[in-house]
């Protein structure tokens, strides 16, 4: 992967943005390596609009894991394209899990470019949409499209002060993927995400309406369980680390196993919220010390 000989020169931030207006059709940036560019928005005026690392593009993503020339943005009689300039790590859209050559854009189609993820906005009422984007992106994970860990912290109060107010049962899952790293470094970090990505996916279809599931860090999930007594989340916690281990992701092309370590928390009499994540949490890393790929509540 060829990488610019200043890349490590971080005191330089990603170009500003032009101010986008109404009905003007621009790219958001949803999730991305620095905190400091989530949010940040780009019009899409001119008839090509370049994204990549190196500085002579429209959009300048200052990652090692963007090529230099990366993706083109087409502005063509039947609307907008983007259409990858053969990247090392290729261009993705949406959930997908292969490279695209070239993509009709959309309205509120994902874009992800190395390890940034651009969401197009389209239409009469893109400022409307920019500022509901914005919203949802503090409660949001952009890479998962689940609750963040903000949002996580919020959900468990509300959870607590309910169960303790009807005598309610509420227990917590910490659900972390073993040797994730290990993922990464065989299969790269644009697989690695796409497995958080079919992973966040497929326990959510497994849980119920009712329940929360959230990134709590890295590759560490949280699930909150309402009206769930320990037995009951351990039997859901079961399910769901049988459902990971008989899946298997595909990522370009790749076929990726991946196993679930659970821990399993249930609130007690007093507890605060950290002390029922701490709870989950011991018991996940006693999963983790005993074998992993296990359940321990």
């Amino acid at each position: 992967m060829d990488v610019d000989s200043d890349l490590n020169t971080r005191v330089t931030a990603v170009q500003s943005p032009r101010v986008a207006h109404t009905g003007v059709d621009c790219f958001v940036v949803i999730y991305a390596p620095s905190h400091s560019q989530l949010g940040r928005r780009y019009t899409l005026e001119r008839a090509a609009t370049t994204i990549g690392r190196g500085r002579d593009n429209d959009i300048v993503l200052l990652s090692d894991c963007v090529s230099r020339q990366h993706v083109r943005i087409e502005r063509r009689t039947n609307g907008l394209y983007s259409v990858d300039l053969t990247s090392t790590n290729g261009t993705y859209v949406n959930d997908s899990v292969n490279r695209i050559a070239e993509h009709a854009l959309r309205p509120g189609d994902q874009l992800k470019v190395g390890d940034t993820i651009l969401k197009f906005l389209s239409g009469s009422d893109v400022e409307s949409q920019y500022h509901e984007l914005i919203f949802g992106m503090t409660i949001t994970d952009g890479l998962t499209n689940i609750a963040n860990r903000k949002q996580l912290d919020t959900q468990l109060n509300d959870e607590i002060i309910r169960s303790r107010r009807h005598n309610l049962s509420l227990s917590v899952l910490m659900l972390d993927v073993d040797h994730f790293k290990r993922v990464n470094d065989t299969y790269g970090h644009q697989a690695g995400d796409a497995v958080l990505r079919g992973l966040a996916t497929l326990v959510k279809k497994r849980l119920r309406p009712s329940d929360t599931l959230g990134r709590y860090g890295g590759e560490e999930f949280c699930a909150i369980l309402p009206e769930t007594t320990l037995q009951g989340a351990a039997r859901i916690a079961e399910e769901l680390r049988a459902l990971i281990a008989g899946h298997t992701f595909v990522a370009d092309k790749q076929e990726i196993k991946a196993t679930l370590s659970i821990g399993v928390g249930t609130l007690s009499p007093g507890i605060p919220i950290d002390a029922l994540y701490k709870a989950a949490d011991e018991k996940l890393y006693e999963a983790k010390r005993t074998g992993r790929n296990k359940v321990c509540c």
